[in-house]
């Protein structure tokens, strides 16, 4: 840097980006571990780093990727050194804490040292390899935005640099090798094509919404399944993309204004108190439910093989049994509610889990309630071997994909209204006898989770015609015996 007029310097264009980098990457960090000490992640480490406002996404991924690699060494430096107060934890500002942590060197090299000898390793480089968490490579996936750009060009242009194929079950998904990086390629940057797994992009297209549609998406940031489903439909017909999270529909936002869909309406809002009898909602014919699970299918996916919990041996906590059971009744009453919906004749559940709490047990519990609306499991991409566990009759409709052999590990059940115009009315009729009944509109039998006796009117007149007979003779018979 050279100086200039009034005594401020000249910072270079690599300082500068240098600087942006190093802020970025600061921020991400921060969501990223105050999420995973709490529980409660925003997003995972790919998609923060992936958002438009991220400039230097691959500079940002390398040095957030590469300060939780070596964290385990920076902590151990840092209680070392003892330079940390409650003060310095909290500091935000980049600039402040790297001048904090410049004024403290020689404290940090002393204590670097002593950390060598306690590992017993002679450089610094011997400690990392100490540490080191070991690299899991599979391809890599793109997904073609066919609202930008069609199959065929995307596959020319990425095939300049990279070999490239198409994948033989989604059409407009492609497959790379493994240590491709994309980062920063135009055609990421502009939305023409997102980063997206295999098993993440046969969710949308299994669903299968046709052009013109209403589709409602239940649970939708950050919304790559969402734009998928505006590309399948053409950018025709209407999208409701319903999400809860404050920090999320900004991210779910970003990521429609990307993809250049014109069709999806955000709805920041609970998706239980969607009203499935409410007008607004007449025309969905189909829903995309993906809530929130576990995660234990894509953790090498997100990366959380590089959180601090996975590295202190706490990724147990994932399997926890209360956890789990919260989701899995979450998820069982968010699914429940989505077939509710009257004009509905599709219905997705997927999750990024390989949990069968969470899979194959939320399907088989809802399954009398989809019966009674007319809805079947039906399979999704016939082609694919593998299937859901033998655990009730129409398990192989059902579809998981392996995080081993596939890359991820994903759950999905399709479920489709029958063609049956009889049963079609008589649910009608049910929904309007109920509506007054309950809430949501749904069968009272089913809110809360408790069943309640549900009376055919018809039958009323007659039953209360027994009962009173009933009394009336009790009645005799207690004046008869002296009992009254």
């Amino acid at each position: 840097m050279a100086a200039v007029g009034r005594g401020k310097t000249r910072v270079s264009n690599g300082e500068r980006s240098a600087y942006f980098a190093r802020r970025e990457a600061a921020k991400v960090l921060g969501s990223v571990l105050q999420g995973d000490a709490r529980r409660q992640a925003v997003g995972s480490i790919k998609s923060l780093i992936y958002r438009p406002c991220i400039r230097n996404k691959k500079a940002t991924f390398a040095l957030v990727c590469q300060t939780l690699k070596h964290l385990p060494i920076i902590k151990d430096v840092l209680d070392a050194a003892t330079i940390l107060n409650a003060k310095w934890k909290a500091v935000s500002l980049v600039g402040d804490a790297e001048k904090f942590l410049m004024h403290h060197k020689d404290a940090l090299q002393t204590a670097l040292a002593r950390l060598l000898v306690k590992k017993k390793v002679k450089t610094p480089q011997d400690l990392v390899d100490l540490y080191r968490i070991p690299e899991i490579s599979k391809p890599r996936y793109v997904r073609v935005n066919t609202l930008k750009m069609d199959v065929d060009s995307a596959l020319l242009e990425l095939g300049q640099q990279n070999m490239v194929k198409k994948d033989n079950m989604v059409p407009d998904l492609l497959i790379l090798p493994p240590s491709t990086d994309l980062h920063n390629h135009p055609l990421v940057t502009n939305g023409s094509v997102f980063m997206q797994g295999k098993a993440s992009s046969m969710v949308a297209a299994a669903l299968d919404p046709k052009p013109g549609w209403e589709v409602l998406d239940a649970c939708s940031a950050p919304g790559n399944k969402t734009v998928h489903l505006a590309a399948l439909m053409r950018g025709k017909g209407k999208i409701i993309a319903c999400e809860l999270n404050k920090e999320r529909v900004i991210r779910l936002k970003e990521t429609i204004k990307l993809s250049g869909a014109s069709n999806i309406e955000v709805l920041h809002g609970d998706f239980l108190n969607c009203n499935p009898n409410d007008p607004s909602f007449s025309k969905v014919r189909a829903i995309l439910l993906d809530p929130s699970c576990s995660g234990s299918g894509t953790a090498s996916v997100r990366l959380d093989h590089l959180l601090p919990s996975h590295a202190a041996g706490h990724a147990a906590d994932v399997t926890d049994t209360e956890r789990l059971n919260k989701l899995a009744a979450f998820q069982r009453k968010v699914l429940m509610h989505a077939l509710c919906f009257p004009a509905v004749e599709r219905v997705v559940y997927s999750t990024c889990s390989i949990h069968q709490i969470e899979n194959e047990d939320v399907v088989k519990s809802v399954l009398p309630l989809a019966a009674s609306y007319g809805f079947q499991l039906v399979t999704p991409f016939p082609q694919w071997q593998r299937r859901g566990l033998p655990l009730f009759k129409g398990f192989q409709h059902l579809l998981r994909t392996d995080p081993v052999e596939d890359g991820e590990g994903f759950f999905i059940a399709l479920f489709t209204k029958r063609d049956d115009k009889n049963h079609s009315k008589k649910q009608a009729t049910c929904r309007n006898n109920s509506k007054s009944l309950t809430r949501d509109g749904c069968t009272s039998r089913f809110r809360s989770g408790k069943k309640r006796i549900v009376i055919n009117v018809a039958h009323t007149k007659l039953f209360l015609m027994w009962l009173h007979a009933k009394q009336s003779r009790r009645k005799r018979d207690n004046f008869n015996t002296g009992d009254y």
